[in-house]
């Protein structure tokens, strides 16, 4: 037995033992973060409540609200992120409509501590109701274990076919299809593409054109830095924001991810070799504070003029449209991930992932916990996520293009003219474990060490727990 089972059935059998030492109290955590969000904010403007089931006449009469809570991974009150502040929207519409039956009060932390804060409440048996989950690996640890409720017999009332295909669940399911357990287990919120942003001013007064390869990229960093601007900004601080463009460079130099995980090559490949000499050659370009700054401070830097490049996901919109000075957005241009000149790899391949709501499987409301999350995919939240975020809806809603942030058009031209899309490499591989070793690898390239030396930690990971 190799030790990934090992560690598997380890992790179930302590989530499993903590949750049993805690079933027969109440299924909410005992001190939420955050009081109810109040009146829906004027960006949400919603134009199409959905009908409530009215209270029950003693549950109202005694007072028994069922209250249920909501783990997010931002500030509902405080933030400028228009994605967010349409979070804040549906929970406000769906304790308005349900007043009197069902609560909910958003648990909210920051990206950055989410994933620790959310498995201290589910291994002290305090697991929220619904929380936000990334697909994939991620996912996969909190179906495997127990703690993500299975959401096919709540679906199959038809919620699942308002949505725009059953491919928009793949990084939801859990399981060979047949198998025990299989299933679906986390409903999606949008979709985003991994995506070039740029400032188009910045680059017109360098003479630097869009790049279609990574040699034309590394000119026009160039270009810009010589007429005295910051080429890219980015986070190392955040592991993940580097990894982004580490897994776009394998895929461009042509690693095959199933090649990896069936032991064809190892992660000494050459093309993963390649991608960390050119992580090394485009971190001349990186803003001097790369290597601390997180996230949040890096996508700062783009929408506050102070660099000309900002690779990210087309989340970003929502914090660009949110946060950036009036005017911003119209000097904002996108490109796909360019090509690697030389290499044979299909260059219209596009990294997508969407944010994802999973339900605690010991919730004592799950008809509470699934109503709202049907707050989350109605056509209220669809169309704000469009019309308002500049993220892709995932349901069959039509939306008004034209009030649509302009950026995500640009974003749908990538999609259209992709020949086929891949996830993160942090959420793509073995485990979450995999995931953050990667990261992690990358991360010590980009400080300069040798890829070859920096990718000993995954080579060793895959030999001890994936490979036979």
């Amino acid at each position: 037995m190799k030790m990934k089972k090992f560690l598997a059935i380890c992790l179930s059998a302590a989530m499993t033992m903590s949750l049993l030492s805690a079933c027969g109290g109440a299924a909410a955590p005992a001190a939420p973060a955050a009081d109810a969000a109040p009146a829906a904010t004027e960006e949400a403007a919603p134009d199409e409540e959905p009908a409530a089931e009215e209270p029950a006449a003693d549950e109202a009469a005694s007072g028994d609200v069922e209250e249920i809570s909501f783990m997010v991974w931002d500030d509902l009150e405080a933030s400028e992120d228009l994605i967010t502040k349409g979070y804040k929207d549906s929970i406000d519409r769906f304790n308005k409509d349900f007043e009197g039956k069902y609560h909910c009060t958003p648990i909210t932390t920051n990206l950055e501590e989410y994933y620790d804060k959310l498995n201290a409440l589910v291994a002290a048996g305090e697991t929220p109701d619904v929380f936000i989950v990334s697909p994939g690996a991620n996912l996969n640890d909190y179906a495997m274990t127990g703690v993500a409720a299975k959401l096919d017999d709540y679906l199959a009332d038809g919620w699942k076919d308002t949505f725009t295909s059953d491919a928009v669940f793949a990084g939801g399911t859990y399981g060979d299809e047949g198998g025990d357990g299989a299933g679906i287990y986390a409903v999606p919120l949008n979709i985003a593409a991994a995506c070039v942003f740029y400032n188009t001013e910045m680059f017109a007064d360098a003479g630097a054109e869009v790049p279609k390869t990574f040699s034309e990229l590394l000119d026009a960093c160039q270009k810009l830095q010589d007429k005295g601007y910051t080429p890219i900004t980015i986070s190392a601080g955040t592991a993940w924001c580097l990894s982004m463009v580490a897994g776009y460079l394998c895929d461009r130099n042509g690693l095959n991810l199933d090649d990896i995980k069936t032991h064809k090559t190892d992660w000494k490949d050459e093309k993963v070799i390649n991608a960390g000499k050119q992580i090394q050659e485009l971190s001349k370009y990186f803003q001097k504070t790369a290597a601390g700054d997180d996230n949040d401070v890096a996508t700062a830097a783009f929408y506050n003029g102070e660099a000309a490049i900002l690779i990210q996901g087309s989340w970003a919109i929502g914090q660009i449209n949110g946060s950036c000075a009036e005017g911003f957005a119209d000097k904002v241009g996108v490109f796909a991930f360019p090509a690697v000149d030389g290499s044979s790899a299909d260059p219209n391949r596009v990294i997508a992932k969407s944010d994802s709501l999973a339900m605690s499987a010991n919730t004592q409301h799950p008809e509470a916990a699934v109503q709202l999350m049907k707050y989350f995919t109605d056509d209220t939240a669809q169309k704000y996520t469009a019309e308002v975020g500049g993220k892709i809806p995932v349901t069959n809603v039509q939306y008004d293009e034209t009030v649509a942030p302009p950026e995500l058009s640009y974003v749908m031209d990538v999609f259209k003219s992709a020949s086929s899309t891949f996830g993160f490499y942090n959420e793509s591989l073995a485990d979450t474990e995999a995931g953050s070793t990667f990261d992690n690898c990358f991360v010590e390239i980009f400080k300069g060490e040798d890829p070859a030396t920096a990718l000993d930690p995954i080579e060793d990971y895959y030999e001890m727990n994936v490979w036979e």
